[in-house]
């Protein structure tokens, strides 16, 4: 079964750099459009630290983020994201009530490591 974008080659998988990382800082967004965060991941030595935006308000305060480890997009172009300059792009899956719920390893792994 294919997804919305239709089948790809597994070449086009590789494309996507997704790398772990954990949350080494969270500040509320309150100029964003729909709720979110500005949120700081340290991918570790090769990649440093990051910043996004996540719209992850609905499951996570602030606190229950910091240290969190999460997956996310590491080799897409910097988009401005209202007055912030986004990144990354942290992963997740939308809940039953369309609410984003993040992806992360089940145990901690060492900070950069890429998805396969």
């Amino acid at each position: 079964m294919s997804g919305a974008g239709g089948t790809i080659g597994f070449d086009d998988f590789l494309k996507l750099d997704i790398r772990v990382g954990t949350v080494v800082k969270a500040e509320p967004y309150p100029e964003a459009r729909r709720p979110a965060y500005k949120v700081w991941v340290d991918f570790g030595a090769g990649i440093g630290v990051k910043k996004t935006s996540a719209q992850a308000t609905a499951h996570y305060t602030l606190e229950d983020l910091i240290g969190r480890q999460v997956a996310a997009v590491v080799n897409f172009p910097p988009k401005q994201i209202g007055r912030f300059m986004s990144e990354v792009l942290i992963l997740g899956f939308p809940d039953e009530a369309g609410d984003v719920v993040l992806i992360g390893p089940e145990r901690q792994v060492p900070n950069g490591g890429r998805l396969y």
